[in-house]
């Protein structure tokens, strides 16, 4: 059916956390649908990374899932919907009748809208289980945990706006804005820069951020090209250094004593951790030099506003709790929280990981980041779902994979991939194939569709609308354009018709509005936003109470902490899980680049980011492939203890000697192949940053020919 309505819809970028505001321009016929720049849109002012402009290439992608699949034999059939409904319900009900509710698992996705992380969430729960979960599991989890227990809220302190209009200082560790968020780069940290803002990227690979601020000839901007898995020490050097100069010159105002003294707690404990600490031991460790260090710590204590920025270089950590409770310890005891142009700021990597969490689609909170063994907060939202809650946190997404064919025996998949987004994946694949029933809700046949009994299509980020929420707490509204595919369904529809069909009530929601309106009764965070009033700008929440413009900045007078102040807390250097020895002498770390996006399920199926990155590539420093015999250009095996891929080797001095890195969007060559699945105890997030691994040349692989998917 031809479309209707030619004017352009206003939607957002469908990949990286920024929030892009972009316009999808329809055609004459569904799917033919093009990009077109939004120009005054309010995050980017219209310009658009080289991603945002392909998105259209996939929304009609000859690898769209058009009819519901069911598994029979081992192999899949077209079936009606009716019949997939029925296999669903009757699937789950045995499930539940058999082993019991927590003998499930539900995967969320930040790919989707609020509405429908929401209502999965509320699926599970009313189910019976806190089994659910999703992809921040695998980013930010360790970021929430420590900014939730040290500061109040998971999430950004500032927003992209302040932050550009007053910060001096700009703190990156572990993230790569050029790459990763290219908009936020060049619309936010590049026009600070240019007035007259100081860069100290904290990295252990030199890349697009690290060249982008070489933009004039002082000598004000840094690189920090630590070891993988030193952040701590590192941070611990910046502090000590900051502390020792306070001591002997406390008129400098190093340390904010005012602050420290009226608005934290436990810096007694951070100086006593720090006791004797050898910063030029710690430097040893780092590869960095010292004096480096102390130059990054005086930037940044004597800076009038300083912004920390964190990424999964420092989240993706068995201690990555404890290397982002080390950034907020260096933002407290200098006063830079609480004001414009300060914080500590994860950048969130896909467009919905924010509103994802907001909204509870996490095995320990209920929506607003309400903990489920929290009776107050429990009984809240039961009163508004009239259901109970139950009272234990469920497992997180790696833990449900463990338990995967043991006390686990079902999965609710909803726009993840976990086949190749969770570590160790060949093992994940072992286990996925001892499950009994597995459910896959997604718009292209993923790695982890195969191991489905029945898959769901549903429809695109272009056809179909709700809210998400961006990197800095700003939730926007996605529009529909038109449906491509007949006979495919939206996230929303499909999770209320198998909800009614599992309960009979609860699910009755015909728009996303409507899911909207209860979300804003049990999220105090939302509760005075409304459709209208978020409009095409948007709105930063907290939002309390209609007319409430959103808080472009948090904890201006105190904390959200149960007596009001910042907890400032010391920590001791943690080892990764594997460090380098004979048989694996090389360290293993990895990230995204700007042309992919996560496990490739959308970007490699985009012939222009196709075009530009065709395939996987490692890494290799000089002396390296010198002592390896890799040539530039020449496919080499990379192997850790959990497997190999075969891919193409990049010689290049971006990179630390002793130090490969490699990314995780391709099929063949995923990086997640080889990397550890060991957790942090607290927040549960994988180890993908740092791993033992080898290189070799003129070796075939156990992989298919070098990718180009």
């Amino acid at each position: 059916m031809a479309s209707e309505n030619r004017d352009p819809v206003k939607t957002i970028c469908p990949y990286c956390g920024v929030g892009c505001g972009i316009m999808v321009q329809p055609g004459e016929e569904p799917g033919d649908v093009r990009f077109m720049p939004w120009g005054d849109a309010p995050v980017n002012d219209g310009r658009i990374c080289i991603k945002g402009g392909a998105a259209t290439e996939v929304v009609d992608h000859e690898d769209r899932l058009t009819d519901p699949l069911i598994k029979e034999d081992g192999e899949f059939r077209e079936a009606s919907w009716e019949e997939a409904y029925e296999r669903i319900v009757d699937e789950l009900e045995r499930i539940r009748d058999e082993h019991g509710p927590d003998a499930m698992g539900f995967f969320g996705s930040s790919k989707t809208m609020n509405e429908e992380n929401y209502l999965l969430q509320k699926l599970a729960r009313r189910y019976g289980t806190n089994n659910v979960d999703n992809c921040t599991r695998m980013c930010h989890a360790s970021t929430v945990y420590a900014l939730r227990t040290s500061l109040g809220a998971g999430a950004m302190t500032n927003s992209m706006q302040d932050l550009r209009e007053e910060t001096d200082v700009i703190w990156i560790q572990g993230a790569n804005p050029a790459e990763q968020h290219p908009i936020a780069n060049s619309n936010y940290f590049r026009q600070a820069v240019l007035d007259g803002a100081t860069v100290i990227q904290v990295d252990p690979h030199a890349n697009k951020t690290t060249r982008s601020f070489k933009i004039d000839e002082t000598d004000r901007h840094q690189h920090l090209q630590l070891e993988p898995g030193t952040d701590i020490p590192l941070l611990n050097a910046v502090i000590k250094t900051i502390l020792d100069h306070h001591e002997e010159s406390p008129e400098d105002g190093w340390v904010d004593e005012a602050f420290v003294e009226e608005r934290t707690e436990g810096f007694d404990h951070l100086v006593e951790t720090l006791n004797g600490f050898d910063v030029e031991a710690a430097a040893e460790e780092c590869g960095v030099p010292l004096e480096d260090i102390e130059r990054a710590a005086e930037a940044y204590a004597t800076a009038d506003n300083a912004a920390i920025f964190t990424g999964m270089g420092m989240s993706q950590h068995a201690c990555g709790v404890d290397n982002v409770q080390n950034e907020i310890n260096l933002a407290l005891i200098t006063g830079n929280v609480g004001r414009p142009g300060t914080g500590v700021n994860p950048l969130r990597g896909q467009n919905n990981v924010q509103g994802t969490c907001d909204v509870g689609a996490m095995p320990n909170v209920l929506p607003d980041y309400q903990l489920v063994d929290d009776d107050e907060a429990r009984e809240s939202v039961e009163a508004v779902w009239g259901f109970e809650v139950p009272d234990e946190p469920g497992l997180t997404n790696v833990e449900i994979s463990h338990e995967a064919g043991n006390s686990i025996h079902g999965l609710y998949i909803m726009g993840e991939n976990p086949i190749m987004s969770e570590p160790d994946a060949n093992r994940v694949a072992e286990r996925f194939q001892k499950l009994e029933f597995v459910v896959v809700q997604d718009i292209f046949p993923t790695e982890t569709a195969e191991f489905a009994d029945v898959i769901l299509p549903a429809t695109s980020w272009a056809e179909r609308g709700g809210t998400v929420t961006n990197t800095d707490r700003r939730v926007q509204r996605m529009r529909p354009v038109e449906k491509v595919h007949e006979n495919t369904k939206h996230d929303l529809e499909i999770l209320c018709e198998v909800g009614t069909r599992l309960f009979g009530e609860g699910f009755s929601f015909d728009e996303p509005e409507e899911v909207f309106e209860e979300l804003r009764q049990v999220c105090p965070s939302y509760h005075g936003m409304s459709y209208d009033r978020l409009g095409e700008e948007g709105i930063h929440w907290p939002c309390y109470e209609p007319g409430d413009q959103g808080d472009l900045y948090l904890y201006e007078e105190s904390f959200d902490t149960d007596n009001g102040l910042g907890r400032i807390i010391g920590v001791n250097h943690q080892p990764p899980a594997e460090v380098p020895d004979d048989e694996y002498p090389l360290i293993l770390t990895t990230g995204r680049i700007e042309e992919h996006y996560n496990t490739g399920t959308m970007s490699t199926r985009s012939p222009t980011l196709n075009r530009v990155k065709p395939e996987n590539f490692v890494d290799v420093h000089p002396a390296d492939a010198e002592r390896y015999g890799v040539e530039d250009g020449e496919y080499v095996t990379l192997r850790s203890r959990r497997g190999e891929i075969r891919v193409k080797a990049q010689v290049t001095e971006d990179i630390k000697e002793g130090v490969v890195w490699t990314t995780p969007h391709f099929a063949a060559s995923a990086a997640n192949k080889l990397t550890n699945d060991v957790l942090d105890e607290r927040a549960k997030i994988p180890e993908y940053k740092a791993a033992a691994a080898e290189i070799e040349v003129g070796l075939e692989s156990t992989d298919a020919a070098p990718a180009d998917d």
